[in-house]
């Protein structure tokens, strides 16, 4: 089985690019759905954020609101980001639970192409993991339009925004140094398309999917 790290900045395409590779074949877990689950009441890691980061964080039924969380971790006026903090404790945990989702699609089967899409493997030192890297990039302006409509905020806001979360991130151009693969999702949909088949038919082509 290959074993395919997929990941990008804030507001890249990311999930685009994931459905599209699953339309293709490819089989696909994402890490923030992962995170969420993780985050959902009465799991060890949101017990564990919540001693971290206090009460102050969840709604009134007790879940955790993502933005005060993002606030918190990312940095506030005054206050120091703590978002190392934050990603020690959700990441193991995370990966513990892709590499559970990557052991059985192989005994089910074994010529898959399982997708891990993920923010930060880069920054978690976690790209060992995979046999291929592919890098998401786009232009900055569309990254923070898209976080804008995402959110449903303006543009001045989604702007500082991603200011602040691309901080903890590393630049595109050192992930594409890092990269097997890199699909730039500046373009329309189809242009995207196009890229993401032309990748996944590349894919499909290594010898033995690596078994050998």
């Amino acid at each position: 089985m290959l074993r395919v790290g997929l990941t990008g900045g804030i507001a890249s395409g990311k999930s685009a690019v994931g459905e599209m590779f699953v339309k293709l074949g490819a089989r696909l877990i994402q890490s923030d759905a992962v995170a969420h689950s993780l985050m959902e009441p009465g799991q060890g890691v949101y017990e564990e954020v919540v001693r971290r980061f206090g009460r102050e964080i969840l709604n009134h039924d007790g879940r955790i609101n993502r933005s005060r969380l993002a606030e918190a971790a990312f940095g506030r006026a005054g206050k120091l980001p703590r978002v190392q903090e934050l990603n020690a404790i959700v990441h193991p945990a995370v990966i513990e639970h892709e590499n559970q989702w990557m052991q059985e699609i192989e005994a089910r089967d074994p010529n898959a192409i399982a997708i891990v899409e993920a923010a930060l493997i880069l920054e978690a030192g976690a790209a060992g993991r995979f046999d291929r890297l592919i890098v998401v990039t786009c232009h900055p302006d569309q990254r923070v339009q898209r976080f804008a409509q995402r959110l449903g905020i303006s543009e001045e806001a989604a702007r500082a925004e991603v200011s602040r979360r691309m901080a903890a991130q590393m630049p595109d151009e050192e992930k594409i140094k890092a990269a097997d693969f890199v699909i730039d999702n500046s373009g329309s949909l189809d242009a995207t398309g196009r890229q993401v088949e032309h990748v996944f038919n590349s894919l499909q082509e290594i010898p033995g999917k690596l078994l050998s």
